[in-house]
């Protein structure tokens, strides 16, 4: 049975580690920043040695391309090169390099593919210079508009379009991702949780994306002197919005279990000690693969009083996705190759947003997960070992040598 190289995929997860080395055991890497383009250097010098064809479409998206023996519509593979600022070295650039050891053994062992192989790195994954996250997958899929993502600012008032200019990476629009050029997409990542790693599983087959809500909720009050205002006679803002997050945490956790939730954003007004708040402001982020469970999500949402300790109570949706299921034959042809490698695996779904969920609208996909040592990602401590890594490429291999068979 044919392997992928673990001495191979281990150099090469060293190496890019080095682009956006933060020194404490993780990268800074965002979007044409100057590790970044070193990491896309290194990418196309790595494909180029192998025999690719290298295109960038007017994204930047980066498609190396491998030669199939017949004139079919190519299977794709990859992730993104970018991160968060102290993030890891394995979220999104484990997809790329896996896929790119896939390649090198399918060349060092002389075996032909009747489709082209691609493998891809996306631009602007994470969004964390210009957001939004998943730009450029969004913005070939019709997600984004384009117009409005090139206008998309870093904190120093740059623009996504000034830096794509200047990166040196802008490509054409006619060598996009499209349905007629590519057959399928396989996305391998890290899990970012901590479920296959507590299971023992090597293997995540992922089926879909969670679907999810975002609702911004809020609670006003009064101002007034912290030391002269007797307490009966406040509107605290804050107070009244603890009991509002009481009461979400009350009644989700009446909902299904599997269902997860966040208040991830929290500020207030004018945040001065000798002052009550007059205003407090939380996001509300919450997860489950049925939509009938976020609708219930949302109904405790709208059942909130319109009124606490005096102060009333606002919210309003941000925006939300609907679960993503992949393709049923191209996540059983990932479980077949799992079986026949006997990897311990689970079938399970993505929390997380990829962009394999904006390319399931256009191709068959589907994506692998490898497990993230201690649940940790968009950290330092991000870590998943050399051998599951490897074990995460061999899938690859066996997946789109498959899929290339039928």
């Amino acid at each position: 049975m044919v392997e992928c190289s673990l001495d191979r995929l281990k150099e090469k997860i060293r190496t890019f580690s080095t682009f956006g080395d933060t020194g404490g055991g993780g990268i800074t890497r965002m979007c044409f920043t100057e590790p970044e383009l070193e990491a896309r250097a290194e990418f196309i010098k790595r494909c180029e040695a192998l025999g690719m064809k290298i295109t960038l479409d007017d994204m930047a998206n980066v498609y190396a391309t491998l030669p199939g023996t017949e004139n079919l519509p190519a299977i794709a593979m990859g992730s993104h090169l970018d991160s968060v600022v102290k993030g890891g070295n394995y979220d999104g650039i484990l997809g790329v390099l896996t896929a790119l050891e896939a390649v090198e053994t399918i060349v060092t062992e002389g075996i032909k593919t009747r489709h082209p192989i691609t493998v891809l790195a996306w631009t602007n994954e994470e969004g964390s210079r210009f957001p939004p996250a998943m730009m450029s997958s969004g913005v070939i899929t019709g997600k984004f508009d384009k117009s409005v993502m090139l206008g998309a600012t870093d904190r120093e008032g740059v623009t996504f379009d000034e830096a794509l200019e200047k990166s040196g990476y802008k490509g054409e629009e006619a060598n996009r991702f499209n349905a007629e050029a590519y057959r399928a997409l396989m996305e391998l990542h890290i899990e970012q949780g901590p479920v296959l790693e507590t299971e023992e599983k090597d293997i995540g087959v992922v089926e879909g994306v969670l679907g999810m809500v975002n609702y911004e909720i809020t609670t006003r009050g009064q101002a007034n002197h912290a030391g002269t205002t007797p307490m009966p006679m406040r509107k605290d803002a804050l107070w009244a919005m603890t009991a509002v997050i009481q009461y979400l945490h009350d009644e989700l956790d009446k909902l299904d279990s599997a269902l997860v939730y966040t208040t991830g954003e929290f500020s207030g007004s004018p945040n001065v000690h000798t002052v009550i708040p007059e205003y407090a402001r939380i996001t509300l982020d919450a997860r489950h693969k049925d939509p009938k469970v976020i609708g219930q999500v949302v109904r405790v949402i709208e059942s909130l009083p319109k009124e606490i300790h005096g102060c009333t109570v606002a919210f309003r949706e941000q925006w939300s996705r609907r679960t993503i299921d992949f393709d049923p034959e191209m996540v059983s042809l990932v479980e077949e190759s799992v079986r026949s490698l006997g990897y311990p695996y689970k079938r399970m779904y993505s929390g997380a947003g990829h962009d394999a969920q904006f390319i399931a609208d256009l191709v068959p996909t589907t994506m692998v997960f490898v497990p993230s040592r201690g649940g940790f990602s968009h950290c330092e401590f991000e870590h998943t070992s050399d051998e599951q890594c490897w074990k995460g490429a061999n899938l690859l291999l066996h997946g789109l040598l498959a899929l290339d068979g039928r």
